[in-house]
Parts: C-alpha cells; sequence; structure tokens
C-alpha cells in the first residue's frame, strides 16, 4: 500500500468510526431509556465495579478504544453517569494490556469478526419489531466502529515506507520524554495503543530498540489512545467530552509519574523485566500489565476530584440556562427553613404545570395527530427531570432543618414530584409512540379518538382539583377526586371492552388493539397519580386509605 493510499484509507477510517459511533448513540438512546438508568445506579459509587467491568469488557474484544467508545456512548446517550463511564475506562486500560501479552506469546487478531457486528445489525434493521431494530441499529454501529479502528490500524500496517519510517525514528532516539512523545504520536495516528505496544514487543524481540526505549514508547502509547476517546467525544453531551479530557489527564500524569520512577532506575527495572521472564517480549508485556494495575487503579480516588476539574475547565452553558427553570427554590433559603418549604411548594406546582403541558402535548400528537408542540416536548422532558433532581437535591438538604412536624410535609414533597416525574414520563410515552405509528401510518378510529376525548376530559377535570387541593390544602374536596378517580377506573375498563366490540365486528384494526390498551393503561395510571398529588396532604404516601 503506497502512501497516499495509506493516508485516504485512514481518513475513511476516521469517517466511518465517527458514524458507527453516532449510530450506536443512537440506538443506545431508543433502545435503554429510563429503565437502563437504574441498572447503572445500583454500581453507581462503586468504583471497583465499574473498573473491573471496564477492564473485562476490554480483556474480551481486545479493544481499549471500543471500551471507552462504548463507554462515552452510554454517558452521551443519558444511561451512565460520567464518574461509572470514567471508572469504566481506567478499567480498560488495564483490560488493554492483555493485548500485549497474546502479542509477545503469538499472533492474536479478533477484531475482524467484531465488524461482522454491521452486518448483523443491517440484517435486524429490516425488522418490524422496534426493540430488534434499535438492538441492531446498536450492532451495526459497534460494527462499524471497529472497522473504521480496523480500517485505521491498516492503513499503517499495509504500508512499508510507514512502517519503515517510524521504525527508524524509535531506533534512532533514545531521550525518554521524546520517546513517550513518539509513542503518543504513533498511537494518535493508528488509533490503537494494542498495535502500537505489538510493533514495540516484535521490535524489541529483532533487537531493533532497546528494552529501555520500548518501555517509554509503550508509557506514551497509553497516552496517544485518548484521541480515540477525543474523536468518540466529537458532537456528544458536554458529559461526553469531559470524560475526553479527563481521560487525557489521568493517562498524562499516570505516565508522567511512572517516568519519574523508571528514568532513575531505568538499567535495573529494564534488566529485571527483560531477563527474569525469559524473554524481551514477554517482559515488556508484562510491565504494560504491572503498570497498568498500579497506576490507573491509584487513580480510581482522584476520579471525582477530576470530573469536578472538569467541570471547572468545560463550562456547561446549557446547565447554566437550566438554572434558570428553578422559579423559587434557592439554597440561600435553607437558612430559613420555614420560607424554604414554602417555596419548595411553589416549585413543585411549577414542575407539576410542566409535566401536564407535556402530557397535552403528547396526548394530542398520539390521538390527534397534532404536531404544533411536538418539538418541544424533549426539551420540556429534560426539563421536568432537571427541575426534579434539584429539588430531590433540596429536600434532602432541608429534612435536617426542619420541625419533626414539617419533616411529613417534606416526605409527602418527596413522593409528589416522584409522581408528577411519571406523569412527565406517560407523556413522553405518548410522543415516542407517537412517532412509531406514524412511520408505520397507522391512526386510531375516529370511534376511538372521540371515546377517549372523554376519558382525557376527565384527567384534565382531574388535573384542575388536584393542583387546587395540593395549593390550597383544601381536604373538603379529595372526596369529589376520589369519585373521578374511580370513574376513571370504570371509563378504562369500558373503552377496552368497547374496542372489543368494535374489533369483533371489523370496525376497528386490531393492528392498533395494544397501542389503544397501552394508551388506555397510562391513562388510567396518570389519574392514580394526580389522586395521590391529591391526598398527599393528608397522607405523606399520597394514598387515599
Amino acid at each position: 500500500m503506497d502512501i497516499t493510499t495509506a493516508i485516504i484509507t485512514l481518513l475513511v477510517g476516521s469517517a466511518v468510526f465517527i458514524t458507527g459511533m453516532n449510530m450506536m448513540s443512537s440506538g443506545l438512546k431508543k433502545a435503554t431509556g429510563k429503565s437502563l438508568k437504574r441498572i447503572f445506579k445500583k454500581t453507581e459509587s462503586n468504583s471497583f465495579a465499574c473498573f473491573g467491568i471496564g477492564a473485562g469488557v476490554t480483556a474480551l474484544i481486545q479493544s481499549s478504544a471500543a471500551t471507552c467508545v462504548l463507554a462515552v456512548g452510554f454517558i452521551n446517550a443519558g444511561v451512565m453517569s460520567l464518574f461509572q463511564g470514567m471508572n469504566i475506562m481506567l478499567g480498560s486500560f488495564v483490560g488493554t494490556t492483555i493485548t500485549g501479552l497474546l502479542v509477545s506469546l503469538s499472533s492474536f487478531n479478533i477484531s475482524i469478526w467484531f465488524t461482522l457486528l454491521a452486518f448483523i445489525g443491517v440484517v435486524m434493521m429490516f425488522f418490524k419489531n422496534e426493540k430488534i431494530k434499535n438492538i441492531g441499529q446498536i450492532s451495526c454501529g459497534l460494527g462499524l466502529i471497529f472497522f473504521g479502528l480496523s480500517s485505521m490500524s491498516g492503513a499503517f500496517k499495509n504500508s512499508t515506507e510507514i512502517n519503515t519510517f517510524f521504525q527508524n525514528l524509535f531506533t534512532s532516539i533514545n531521550f525518554p520524554l521524546l520517546l513517550l512523545l513518539f509513542g503518543v504520536i504513533l498511537t494518535a495516528l493508528v488509533q490503537s495503543s494494542s498495535a502500537t505496544t505489538g510493533i514495540v514487543i516484535v521490535m524489541v524481540g529483532s533487537g531493533a530498540i532497546s528494552f529501555a526505549s520500548a518501555m517509554y514508547i509503550v508509557l506514551g502509547a497509553t497516552i496517544g489512545t485518548c484521541v480515540t476517546t477525543l474523536i468518540a467525544t466529537i458532537g456528544g453531551s458536554i458529559n461526553a467530552k469531559r470524560s475526553g479530557v479527563i481521560s487525557l489527564f489521568i493517562k498524562l500524569i499516570a505516565a508522567l509519574l511512572a517516568i519519574a520512577i523508571i528514568w532513575p532506575l531505568e538499567d535495573k527495572i529494564s534488566g529485571f523485566f527483560s531477563g527474569y521472564f525469559g524473554s524481551a517480549e514477554l517482559g515488556l508485556a508484562v510491565f504494560n500489565i504491572i503498570y497498568a494495575l498500579i497506576f490507573f487503579m491509584a487513580m480510581l480516588p482522584l476520579v471525582r476530584p477530576f470530573i469536578k476539574l472538569s467541570e471547572v475547565l468545560i463550562k456547561d452553558k446549557g446547565e447554566e440556562n437550566k438554572k434558570k427553570l428553578l422559579l423559587y427554590i434557592d439554597d440561600r433559603l435553607l437558612k430559613t427553613p420555614d420560607i424554604a418549604l414554602m417555596e419548595t411548594k411553589n416549585e413543585i406546582v411549577h414542575m407539576f404545570n410542566l409535566a401536564m403541558l407535556n402530557f397535552r402535548y403528547g396526548y394530542d400528537y398520539l390521538v390527534k395527530k397534532d404536531k404544533t408542540n411536538i418539538n418541544s416536548m424533549t426539551d420540556t422532558e429534560d426539563d421536568i427531570d432537571y427541575i426534579n433532581n434539584r429539588i430531590t437535591q433540596y429536600l434532602i438538604s432541608l429534612a435536617n432543618k426542619v420541625s419533626s412536624e414539617d419533616s411529613k410535609l417534606v416526605g409527602a414533597y418527596f413522593h409528589v414530584i416522584n409522581d408528577i416525574e411519571r406523569i412527565g414520563d406517560h407523556a413522553y410515552n405518548f410522543y415516542e409512540n407517537s412517532n412509531r405509528l406514524e412511520e408505520n401510518d397507522l391512526a386510531f378510529s375516529k370511534t376511538a379518538v372521540k371515546e377517549l376525548q372523554v376519558m382525557y376530559d376527565l384527567i384534565m377535570d382531574m388535573n384542575d382539583l388536584a393542583m387546587d387541593i395540593f395549593k390550597n390544602e383544601d381536604s373538603s374536596k379529595l372526596k369529589t377526586l376520589h369519585e373521578l378517580e374511580e370513574r376513571s377506573d370504570s371509563l378504562a375498563k369500558e373503552l377496552e371492552t368497547n374496542h372489543y366490540k368494535r374489533m369483533t365486528a371489523n370496525e376497528c384494526s386490531g393492528e392498533l388493539s395494544d397501542d389503544y390498551a397501552t394508551l388506555i393503561s397510562e391513562l388510567e395510571r396518570v389519574a392514580d397519580h394526580l389522586t395521590n398529588i391529591g391526598y398527599s396532604i393528608v397522607n405523606p404516601t399520597g394514598d387515599e386509605l
């Protein structure tokens, strides 16, 4: 392969890689959602569990770059916290050293098999089932990532001119910091620290480079692979971009600390590893493993400080705008708990209004095909989630400052914002279901729409009543709210029965049966949440009993 072909292959490989990253991230957003968020939260504060996941996955797929891209994809999709992602990346830096060990024993490459995921994914994307299509999109994106990485690595692996050029550079320079820099540059070009480490191991075995020089190049390779992560953050969320910067900081500090220790003891360390393990190749591979284990595990306690530093260096303008969403609560009010509690209630009402606004938008889109406000639905859902999180944090801070009597109110507010957040989720489900029905050119019958409108109007009446009860703490209206909730239950059964009769009479399409049943169920659940909000003034859990 000539140099021109190699450069073109590198550029095309980069384009395929970025396309795969975007496709996978998009698939994650569609296929995962809040259920996966809850799964990740189980290990959210466990650094070692995330570290182990990163190391294990990377050892399996033989690519720290791919693991980091997966982590960035999850961070970008919002299903993994920045803290989790960084610990998984740290683990991947250890897992990738297994590649060097395999190279030192024999040539071993399974990346080509993972590119088949692109073909498998494309096939799955032809299925009508939405879940299979989403998994197919993720699979295709992942396959393209591996294909892109393979293309970029192959551009240099198959070019004699480029290989000879870099080999001459390695053998002509023996200053540690320059060797470190060359390791960084080479790995940045080939997009794989494993590839760089493998080349250096072969060169050490052939005597083309000294063991001491090889150690510094391998350290540089750990830094150079950050380029892959940084590319993956292009066009991503603010946390995805921060993960790339933190990854670079951690690897740079670890490498410089290692050089500070190795440089004065270069002869002894290189002599030990090159002689003790029987071969220089195996010795260099073991050196790489020990370095990664010691230095990257030592970095685990520094993940949170690095996250805070990244927040200072990379400002989130969107976060500043988010803060403007909070109309009432302010940390300075915590000094006066009574006022803070009162303002919390006002903020909850604000969140309540946003959730019901999205509920109306989602219903209009799903049932009436009204797209007027769909562009703002996603942003409003994000706003609701943000306000929910901020109110939750505020209530936690307030809990230890209020009286025992008001602590019951704090507990009730926790349940209320959870009910409001769930209403917002149901509204967003309407939006997602609407998109799917539109893609398949499906719509509810006029009779079904007319019956649904009755239940919708009932729920809006319940909304007005629940809001009034919550704001004014008027328990005299709870009986009416209860009666409306019972009416919603009976109306839901009535709508399901009528739909079944229409299907048997061929007046409605059976293809929409599941969607219609799901919609009725979600409307009924919204009625339940509204009832809980109303009854929260007499029972912290919002239970009617």
